[in-house]
């Protein structure tokens, strides 16, 4: 997803990951979220997962379709000197069955990485057209559960990994041994969580490991040095490098701080670095990869080729000319 950020505030007009929120806040949160045991019941697919011994093997992919890791396919890419294509769309916009062609569409369009976000209640890092596609999402009566049995069905058949992006709270709900084990049945690679506390992201990390999962970690313009070290040692994939502080959403211009930004990283991690927040335009990525990003992540313009859509087919039109139009401007 393509957001910027500002230090945590009473505000939910801000967004603040984990890494610069106090632990201690965040926990109340997540303690708040969590349901009492003898009134919640595991989601289904976590029953399956619970009660599969031993799993389901996965369906087996289309002649042709190999699908790498985030971190194979980022480095092949950077081996090469290209720059990653990673588009965000909101699962369930506006419904499951045209997030599914979606994903299909991006991944013909040349997509390296697609990330794709679980609707909640309260998306408060994102601007108003990610919140729009979330009401519409849970409004279609999309559900985590939903989210993952879709894409049980559509990984096999795509080329490149998703990225599950997810808040804390739906994570904490559902346990994070659970959650992560239920996206590696539904053939995730990786995992975003903007929101995860610091203090939780070993718990997290060492769940996504048992699971093949990769979780991302980001970085901000306001990521303290030494902590920013900490986030690119413990990242995996790649780091998400905010290029702004504030919510999602598309922007004029690109911030001239980039670059530097882009350069404070690599001087600290050989790991590759992707851009993401306020990215719009052709001219943005084409921009960004001169500067020497790895991945440009474009979220809010891609989300709203959908929304704009006066139905699901046209929207995926508009998406897949945008999406090309992104992609091109790469090298």
């Amino acid at each position: 997803m393509a957001f910027a950020i500002k230090p945590a505030s009473t505000s939910h007009s801000t967004f603040s990951p984990a890494v610069h929120q106090s632990s201690s806040s965040l926990s109340r949160r997540a303690a708040a979220a969590k349901m009492p045991a003898g009134r919640r019941k595991a989601p289904a697919v976590v029953r399956a997962v619970a009660a599969a011994a031993p799993p389901a093997p996965a369906p087996a992919r289309p002649a042709g379709k190999r699908c790498l890791s985030v971190s194979q396919t980022m480095s092949r890419l950077k081996a090469q000197g290209k720059t990653a294509f990673i588009p965000y769309i909101t699962a369930g916009d506006p419904d499951l069955a045209t997030t599914a062609e979606a994903l299909r569409l991006l991944d013909a369009c040349g997509a390296d990485v697609i990330e794709l976000g679980v609707p909640c209640s309260d998306p408060y890092a994102d601007g108003p057209v990610i919140q729009a596609s979330t009401a519409r999402a849970l409004a279609s009566g999309t559900t985590p559960d939903g989210v993952l049995a879709m894409l049980k069905e559509v990984t096999p058949e795509l080329s490149c990994p998703v990225v599950l992006f997810s808040y804390f709270n739906p994570v904490v709900r559902w346990g994070l041994a659970d959650f992560a084990a239920a996206a590696k049945e539904a053939g995730v690679h990786g995992l975003i969580v903007p929101d995860l506390p610091y203090a939780a992201t070993c718990a997290l990390r060492s769940e996504a490991m048992k699971n093949n999962l990769e979780l991302v970690l980001l970085t901000t313009p306001a990521t303290p040095e030494e902590r920013m070290k900490e986030i690119t040692r413990a990242s995996e994939g790649f780091i998400y490098l905010v290029s702004v502080n504030g919510v999602t959403g598309p922007r004029a211009n690109v911030s001239t701080r980039v670059e530097s930004l882009i350069q404070e990283v690599k001087q600290v991690t050989d790991k590759p670095v992707a851009v993401g927040f306020g990215i719009s335009k052709p001219e943005h990525v084409k921009q960004i990869a001169e500067w020497g990003a790895d991945g440009v992540i474009i979220g809010s313009a891609m989300v709203r080729q959908l929304g704009e859509g006066v139905s699901p087919q046209e929207g995926l039109k508009r998406l897949e000319d945008y999406a090309r139009s992104m992609k091109n401007a790469l090298p």
